[in-house]
């Protein structure tokens, strides 16, 4: 294996030279298929019980409500246990409530309400198992193998795509609406059965007690929001797919009434777009030694913004599925930069929430979009809804682009334990808190200017692990005396944030460092809130809370 990564480091397929992640990765496809399939069953079945487009509406919306409800916890969650164990359990879970409804179609007891029930219950366990998957993938394949399966993650979704829907509809009319829900029920065991099999690497155990839910909710948003990379990210993923979800959005009308067709025609342009898809996760590796990842973002968003132009100008079918030929690769090219991106903007104890607030945005974009472009052809109509779709994005492309993506081994967010332990004259509660850590400098008046541009990045390091304070202070008497001061919420968040410091974490201080004279070291001192329980004797106060 060794050798077969040496000869080809930069190969799409190199990451199926890893067995684990070859064996999720197969399992994952098979149950998405199985996932399309119970979708359009779904969808089918809604138009046999409550032919209204309301009805029909709400069973995609009880599909992706959930993903705007719970990512975020979802996230916290898989941060906080074993990630592998919370995938078995959400699998089995949803592998019941499947089977359970297949029973129930199969013996003709589902009404819509029953069906939306099952469907949100479905779109739940979708929700917590987005993350964590997402997560685990820097533990299947070595860095450098990142980008390649990231991109064939979204391979196995495009072929999921292209074959769930159009077997659907063949086994829907050949034996019954009932069977898609039963292979989808047996499609949760194989993933089931992968994760069993699968043994992830250890991982260094912690002395401390694990976070609180909310806590860990916060520390994840605190994170995402003083990461530089992590905001470009979001910014530039909004700028993409708050527009491209018009290709979406509008794809069923294009098939139906802009070129006359019927399902089997919206089947063909889905096919095409998974296979668009499937040749640009190949021709990413190449493009990528070419290319920065801003590059390849542009180049995708104009490659839509074309795409949508063809279709809105090009009343010919052929013309179609060329451009959604075009329009799959664009797709996964720009969804996996910005995946890319957020993957190693995450140090892997915050890895699971950061990667559930991009799917939040994901989500809440593609969502929005969609329902602004409905409006906005049923308004003016389809082709001049597509055409502004199309303006709009090159121009959120061109707008965004000072917000710069992640690639390579540009952080490093190996622990470096670079941090002595804190000196304690006594045992101190865990949960006690806030905590104030100061830092007193010494540094040449002639390097101030410079010394300050290196604590703005020490202040963002500080806050990802958790200050929601900070300050630099200069002496008034002493020149060249600076005091840094931040807060953390407790001692055990303080303890934590000891053992999460990084390298790159250690490279930003060691910035700021090398302005401290020579002759004397940085005076660390860490303060503690008063605790309640130590207060003086009644007959030690006057009436007004004041000293004697």
């Amino acid at each position: 294996m060794a050798a077969d990564q040496k000869r080809k480091p930069t190969s799409g397929w190199a990451p199926f030279h890893h067995i684990a992640f070859a064996v999720l990765w197969t399992a994952t496809v098979i149950s998405n298929i199985g996932t399309w399939m119970h979708d359009v069953a779904s969808g089918w079945l809604m138009t046999s019980l409550a032919p209204s487009p309301l009805m029909v509406a709400l069973v995609q919306a009880a599909t992706s409500a959930p993903i705007f409800l719970f990512a975020l916890a979802a996230g916290a969650l898989a941060d906080l246990i074993s990630r592998r164990k919370l995938l078995i359990v959400v699998t089995v879970l949803l592998f019941c409530n499947t089977l359970l409804l297949a029973g129930l179609v199969f013996a003709g007891e589902v009404t819509p309400g029953i069906l939306l029930v099952f469907t949100f219950v479905n779109g739940t366990g979708a929700a917590f198992v987005a993350p964590a998957w997402q997560a685990i993938v820097p533990q299947l394949v070595p860095r450098e193998h990142l980008q390649s399966a990231v991109a064939l993650n979204g391979v196995g979704i495009n072929i999921s795509r292209a074959i769930g829907p159009a077997l659907a509809g063949a086994i829907i009319a050949a034996i019954g609406i009932a069977w898609p829900y039963g292979i989808n029920a047996v499609s949760y065991l194989v993933v089931t059965a992968a994760l069993l099999w699968w043994k992830p690497p250890a991982t260094a155990a912690s002395d401390l007690p694990a976070e609180r839910f909310w806590s860990a909710m916060r520390a994840g948003l605190r994170y995402t929001r003083a990461s530089r990379v992590m905001r470009s990210t979001l910014i530039r993923a909004i700028a993409f797919f708050l527009f491209v979800s018009a290709f979406w959005a509008l794809l069923p009308l294009v098939a139906r009434q802009e070129l006359k067709g019927g399902p089997q025609l919206y089947g063909f342009i889905l096919g095409a777009v998974g296979v668009g898809a499937v040749a640009g996760a190949f021709l990413l590796p190449k493009l990528s030694k070419k290319f920065p990842p801003d590059h390849l973002v542009a180049i995708g968003t104009l490659g839509t913004a074309v795409v949508l132009v063809i279709l809105a100008l090009v009343k010919r079918t052929d013309a179609a599925l060329v451009a959604s030929l075009l329009a799959g690769a664009c797709w996964i090219t720009v969804l996996s930069r910005l995946n890319v991106s957020a993957q190693l903007a995450l140090p892997d104890w915050v890895r699971a929430r950061g990667l559930s607030i991009f799917i939040t945005i994901f989500f809440g974009a593609m969502t929005l979009g969609s329902i602004v472009w409905g409006q906005v052809a049923s308004h003016l109509g389809i082709p001049v809804a597509q055409l502004i779709a199309a303006a709009g994005a090159l121009i959120a492309a061109v707008l965004s682009w000072r917000f710069k993506l992640l690639s390579g081994d540009a952080l490093n967010h190996a622990p470096s334990g670079y941090w002595p332990q804190p000196l304690v004259a006594d045992d101190i509660a865990l949960d006690r808190g806030p905590v104030m850590v100061t830092v007193e400098y010494q540094i040449s008046p002639r390097d101030t200017a410079a010394f300050m541009q290196a604590m703005r990045g020490l202040k963002a390091s500080r806050e990802r692990h958790g200050a929601y304070a900070w300050g630099l202070f200069e002496d008034v008497a002493i020149p060249g005396r600076m005091l840094e001061y931040f807060i953390e919420e407790s001692w055990v968040a303080h303890l934590r944030h000891h053992q999460r410091t990084s390298v790159l974490d250690n490279e930003i201080q060691q910035r700021a460092l090398q302005y401290q004279s020579p002759d004397t070291a940085p005076i660390v001192t860490h303060m503690l809130a008063p605790d309640p329980a130590r207060q003086l004797p009644a007959d030690k106060t006057c009436g007004d809370g004041t000293l004697k």
